[in-house]
């Protein structure tokens, strides 16, 4: 297991890393067969941020997520997924993922393999959870499982009257546990709350995640 040390040294500048971004789109697209829509890629993205969140104190990906109808979405992933984020972004995506052809802004697939190098060690146990425990599930199933969580569930009312099409979300609902569900990200209290500390420092010491 990574030690504080670890956690701290990637934590880096807690800026949007688009590179994770991309190679993690590319990770799932691969383990999908080549190819993954947008809905399934976000999704994934959320629940490894979840898990690496939880257990070790810090997002994967340092993106800001939105509640929105269908769940969860980290709006600058999203970028890179429609091939819409800055010139930067744009030349290092597009070596390792494209747009599916027929289906711009739906579809992507992987045309390279992917730099793992890019990841913490953390990074990726969180990527092979998520692939492992929801990659193979039908869609509904993992939209199902993202709306269960705290950090979603606390504006469903709000998104189903259409009272709002989106609310910002906070890091710090993540660590929230569900009422009376199956929860894939249960986790020992002790070790919850030493990721809650360590998270809780980052943001105030950055002025970032509040």
């Amino acid at each position: 297991m990574p030690t504080y040390y670890d956690i701290m040294k990637h934590m880096r500048t807690l800026e949007f890393d688009h590179k994770k971004a991309t190679q993690a789109l590319n990770f799932f697209a691969k383990r999908a067969g080549g190819k993954i829509t947008k809905l399934n890629a976000l999704k994934l993205i959320y629940l490894a941020d979840r898990y690496h969140l939880r257990k070790y104190g810090r997002p994967i990906f340092s993106d800001t997520y939105w509640a929105m109808p269908y769940g969860p979405v980290a709006s600058s992933v999203k970028d890179i997924f429609e091939f819409s984020g800055s010139d930067e972004e744009l030349d290092y995506s597009k070596k390792y993922i494209a747009p599916l052809e027929g289906e711009a802004n739906q579809t992507i697939q992987s045309i390279k393999e992917g730099d793992i190098d890019v990841f913490s060690d953390s990074d990726i146990e969180a990527l092979e959870f998520t692939q492992k425990t929801f990659g193979d599930l039908p869609l509904g199933a993992i939209l199902e499982e993202c709306h269960k969580y705290p950090e979603w569930k606390k504006f469903e009312e709000a998104l189903k009257s259409q009272t709002v099409t989106r609310e910002l979300m906070n890091y710090a609902d993540f660590f929230e546990n569900p009422d009376g569900q199956d929860d894939h990200f249960k986790m020992d209290t002790e070790q919850l709350k030493s990721s809650r500390e360590i998270f809780e420092e980052q943001s105030k010491i950055s002025g970032k995640w509040n």
